[in-house]
């Protein structure tokens, strides 16, 4: 087996132990705050560092997208987990709030574009996702939304409104579908 293959396929603990390794040395230097025992495994985009703060025990695995643009600030609070291609851009402010897990390929984006301005992103409202929140696979969680506590976004839901704290929301757009509170 030739060294490309080997690398190219490197299992999830050797991945992870290789992320762990470049965040003790270099990444965690870059950004405002980042926690103990929190790692960031090959992600895709890291900008605007100085202005994202991870809390501890987290976990951002491969091809995570984070960035903050000047007029914003990004918090992901301890144990929060992000999952593969999550992306998550704070054009205003994004607070993400501890035990919360985002699973893979969702987007949390408190931006937009213009039609006539497609390489400016325009701000669309803060986002504050409350602890112990999931969030499912491809969903979408749009500017100007609070997520309670517990909540739950079912996969490929559309996030365009609050959500109340220990709901289940799933749809496009996204409707409480059961309330535990």
């Amino acid at each position: 087996m030739n060294l490309a293959r080997i690398l190219t396929e490197m299992p999830p603990s050797v991945r992870w132990h290789w992320g762990r390794l470049l965040t003790l040395l270099i990444r965690r230097h870059a950004f405002a705050r980042f926690g103990e025992r929190s790692v960031i495994v090959a992600p895709l985009r890291l900008r605007g560092t100085s202005r994202i703060s991870i809390g501890s025990e987290a976990a951002i695995y491969e091809g995570c997208w984070l960035e903050a643009e000047p007029s914003s600030l990004m918090v992901l609070g301890d144990r929060a987990y992000l999952g593969h291609g999550v992306h998550v851009h704070a054009v205003d402010d994004v607070t993400i709030g501890n035990g919360v897990m985002i699973v893979d390929h969702a987007i949390i984006s408190a931006g937009g574009h213009q039609m006539d301005a497609a390489k400016s992103a325009t701000r669309s409202g803060p986002i504050h996702i409350g602890d112990d929140v999931f969030i499912g696979q491809n969903a979408v969680v749009v500017g100007g939304v609070t997520i309670g506590d517990r909540a739950i976004v079912g996969a490929g839901a559309v996030v365009t409104r609050d959500v109340p704290a220990g709901a289940t929301v799933a749809g496009v757009p996204a409707r409480v579908i059961r309330s535990s509170e």
